[in-house]
């Protein structure tokens, strides 16, 4: 399962943000091709987090899509299949591009219930 070592990483990285604090959520951006799914991607999270001050954690989960370019009628759209056909003219002939990161984006600490960003803007 794909989904269990990016969790494992994630919870890493969540700890070290933390710095030995309890967590109560995290905000997680997670681009299309890797084909997360959210209800594994949220039992995944539980397993790497289980025994960890952030195994209490709701993570917020944001999938963002991929740029879809078609070579047939110079169209541009986003979508959240890596898959994509040209929602134009139906095309199969594209390009495809982005939504492949990974970027914790905010840490809400327990104790003091305040969110933390780690990307501004």
């Amino acid at each position: 399962m794909h989904e269990i070592g990016m969790c494992e990483g994630l919870v890493e990285l969540i700890q070290q943000q933390a710095g030995g604090r309890r967590i109560a959520g995290a905000r997680v951006r997670v681009g299309a091709r890797h084909a997360v799914v959210g209800e594994a991607f949220g039992q995944a999270f539980t397993l790497a987090a289980e025994g960890t001050p952030v195994q209490d954690a709701v993570v917020d989960l944001v999938i963002t899509p991929v740029q879809v370019d078609c070579r047939g009628c110079g169209g541009t759209s986003e979508s959240l299949d890596v898959l994509a056909a040209c929602p134009d003219c139906d095309s199969a002939d594209v390009h495809v591009t982005g939504g492949d990161e990974l970027v914790l984006e905010s840490v809400l600490f327990a104790e003091e219930g305040r969110d933390v960003s780690r990307h501004p803007g």
